[in-house]
């Protein structure tokens, strides 16, 4: 016992020792599709590290320490951890973050990606590169996080598919063109070439993690060890004096040192893309010179709540140094809090120390109210908030929830809030009036879990069925401009409605174009780029629920001073569209007439909210409203045998078949199905194939609900949320 203690005594006082040389550490993300084998990979990284036993890595799985992690099997967490790595004669610190693999839960992904600066993207050497895969890597490289690629179960390929070597290679130069194709199209421009995963210079390695094996190149020379050797070892069934030969830590860590950047390589070119602040300022300058001594900056990607201390911020320290007990300033909430404790992660346990400097992922116990996305700085240095952190898919399922017994309401409430925060991808709406609370996630499996923590956090509660999420747009243009009476009939706007084009949206979608309020007419390339009138382009206002705001008026008086107004009106009349009280998007609004009273006092938040608001729930009404269904792509690998049980199982619930290639006995089935009919899929697809299926799924935005479904359905939304059986026609709102 003495001797573990020591050991961990001397590791965390070197990772003490390390936080301040920044061209030491590496923070880096392990992520992948579902089932590909990050956590094993995570667990035998660890055991290189000497933090766990060599003989449970692999099934330790010991960064999945919640409960229910360990009982589905699957990662739900991201989790970090913080290790040392002597390579080379010197010594590295490596901070770690185990991102979760399943759909549900890739919200977590995107805020890990703030925190690193490399990602380690794990593929299954059978299955390949999956459309989990795609998405985790567009993740990385959104946030211009460079990858490297380890290609895992290479021993099933050669035990159980059993593959000679010239199928293996062909097998691995397919993945690794794959990967390197993703990251063409979506690396930052001038990273493209230099991003590149390739065999010769040892950004690709290869292994076991469940064996504790890996190669590459450099250690191929270094061992002598080939291929073939590796065909031999796995045919012997000798894979535990592999993986002495070539220890998995090794190779993967080495990878990580040699070819992912230090903090002081990445903020160079990282915080100027997700920092809005002025790169020569000081603050600016102590971010990208990775400076522990300027103002202090740190980017908070995750908020956990902890019966002990508290809310649990987890962050990256961009600039300046965040001390115990000093006083910092959240700028998104615009309060003042008092750090109680700082330190780095090792898993399950937080470890304290008096100081975090930049370059590092910390923990902060005390800034009471902060959420994921929230910038601290300290009072007297404030600084401009970081970019706000852009989830790629929405929440697309709801349940009501409420407490079985009425005298835990109270505290329901305040729970709900509390895993909001905890979880930011889901979205809570709590209806003090009528009693109902709904909680919005990513799919089924979202909502079990959610519902299982808050059970755990004392409060009983019932769900209802799950109910999808549907959205608000126009099919087509508004035929006249619409009027917009303020209250008092002395302001009148103007406004034309019109679907978005296609490139618009797609690039919001992806997140091209960012949502927000348009400062400066420089940001008008963006729009001109992707296929908007230049002249629009140079007038946009404000984005927002990817729907644009165009003010096309000339010289109308009175109008900048109620520009904010008519902005805030634009955003809270998006937000319950007139069909059916669901959020609106995917449209045009173009301001081409103004009529405003010259007294300030009858152009007030009362009267110009209203007149917004009704132009635009109006114009929607005049412009063929329309319902969007949320819809997901389904993968889908059987025996060829079982073809047409899965596109039957398909075609019965409005799906579309994409593609059929078949490999040998097997055929991969891409579809597109609503999310409304995926509902008992998982047991339905399991019997149509007798259990021989392997399936995933992918969020796939929204699209145009049929046109004779739309009926029921509005009529089915409104009665359950005790509306008028009918919306009101477009006279209602011009009043």
């Amino acid at each position: 016992m003495v001797m573990i203690l020591s050991r961990r005594d001397k590791m965390i006082a070197k990772i003490k020792e390390l936080m301040y040389q920044p061209k030491n550490i590496r923070n880096i993300g392990i992520c992948a599709h579902i089932d590909h084998g990050k956590t094993t990979l995570s667990d035998n990284l660890l055991a290189g590290a000497g933090m766990i036993s060599e003989e449970l890595a692999g099934d330790q799985r010991f960064l999945d320490f919640d409960e229910q992690e360990q009982a589905r099997g699957i990662t739900i967490d991201a989790a970090n951890v913080s290790m040392v790595h002597e390579y080379h004669g010197d010594e590295y610190l490596i901070n770690l973050i185990d991102t979760p693999g399943h759909v549900d839960f890739g919200g977590d992904v995107t805020r890990a990606m703030r925190a690193v600066d490399g990602a380690v993207v794990v593929v299954c050497a059978v299955e390949g590169i999956m459309p989990q895969t795609e998405t985790v890597l567009r993740q990385a490289l959104r946030e211009k996080v460079k990858p490297v690629l380890f290609i895992n179960k290479v021993d099933r390929l050669i035990n159980e598919v059993k593959l000679g070597p010239e199928e293996l290679a062909n097998k691995f130069i397919g993945i690794i063109n794959e990967a390197n194709k993703l990251i063409t199209k979506m690396a930052p421009k001038d990273k493209k070439d230099e991003w590149l995963v390739k065999v010769d210079d040892g950004s690709v390695a290869f292994g076991s993690a469940y064996h504790n094996w890996a190669i590459n190149i450099p250690m191929m020379q270094e061992t002598g060890i080939n291929f073939k050797d590796i065909i031999d070892y796995c045919n012997d069934e000798n894979q535990k004096e592999l993986a002495k030969k070539v220890p998995l830590a090794d190779v993967l860590l080495g990878m990580v040192v040699e070819h992912l950047p230090s903090p002081e390589v990445s903020q160079q070119y990282r915080c100027p893309n997700i920092w809005d602040g002025d790169i020569e300022s000081e603050a600016g300058q102590t971010m990208i010179n990775t400076s522990p001594d300027g103002p202090l900056a740190v980017m908070v990607t995750n908020v956990s709540v902890d019966k002990h201390a508290g809310e649990v911020a987890t962050g990256r320290v961009y600039g300046g140094t965040v001390e115990q007990g000093s006083e910092v300033y959240l700028v998104g909430g615009q309060a003042r809090s008092r750090v109680q404790q700082v330190g780095v992660f090792f898993g399950p346990e937080r470890v304290p120390t008096e100081k975090v400097p930049a370059g590092n992922i910390v923990y902060i116990t005390g800034a009471k109210g902060a959420t994921a996305g929230e910038t601290i700085c300290s009072p007297e240095n404030k600084i401009v908030e970081f970019e706000g952190i852009e989830h790629i898919s929405e929440p697309v399922v709801t349940v009501a929830v409420e407490a079985k017994n009425t005298k835990d309401l109270p505290k329901l409430i305040e729970v709900l809030r509390q895993t909001a925060k905890e979880d930011p991808t889901i979205h809570v709406n709590i209806n003090e009036e009528t009693g109902e609370h709904l909680v919005s996630g990513m799919g089924e499996l979202h909502l079990e879990v959610i519902g299982v923590r808050i059970n755990n956090k004392g409060v009983d509660i019932l769900t209802s069925e799950p109910i999808v999420v549907y959205r608000e747009t126009v099919a087509g243009k508004t035929p006249n401009p619409v009027e917009g009476k303020s209250p008092n009939k002395h302001n009148r706007l103007y406004l034309e409605v019109s679907p978005l084009d296609d490139s618009i949206f797609e690039a919001l979608q992806n997140g091209d174009i960012k949502e927000g309020k348009i400062k400066a007419k420089e940001e008008a390339q963006q729009f001109i780029d992707h296929g908007l009138d230049k002249e629009e382009a140079r007038r946009v206002w404000d984005v927002y629920n990817k729907s644009l705001f165009i003010n096309m008026t000339r010289g109308i008086q009175y109008l900048d001073e109620i520009k904010e107004l008519v902005i805030e009106g634009f955003e809270s009349a998006l937000e319950e569209g007139p069909v059916a009280n669901e959020i609106a998007m995917g449209m045009k609004f173009t301001l081409v007439d103004a009529k405003l009273h010259e007294d300030a006092v009858h152009r007030g938040p009362a009267q110009i909210l209203p007149a917004i608001r009704n132009a635009i729930k109006g114009g929607m009404m005049m412009a063929d409203p329309t319902l969007l269904e949320p819809v997901q792509k389904v993968f889908i690998n059987t025996p060829t045998d079982y073809m047409g049980s899965v596109t039957k199982e398909i075609l019965n619930r409005r799906g579309q078949i994409i593609d059929m290639p078949t490999e040998g006995d097997m055929v991969n089935v891409e579809a597109k199905v609503p999310v409304a009919e995926m509902f008992g899929f998982a047991g339905e697809i399991r019997s149509a194939t007798q259990g021989r299926c392997l399936w995933s799924t992918e969020n796939s935005g929204f699209e145009r609900l049929p046109r004779e479904l739309q009926g029921q359905i509005v009529r089915e939304i409104r009665q359950r949320k005790g509306l008028a059986p009918e919306p009101f026609g477009p006279d209602h709102y011009l009043g």
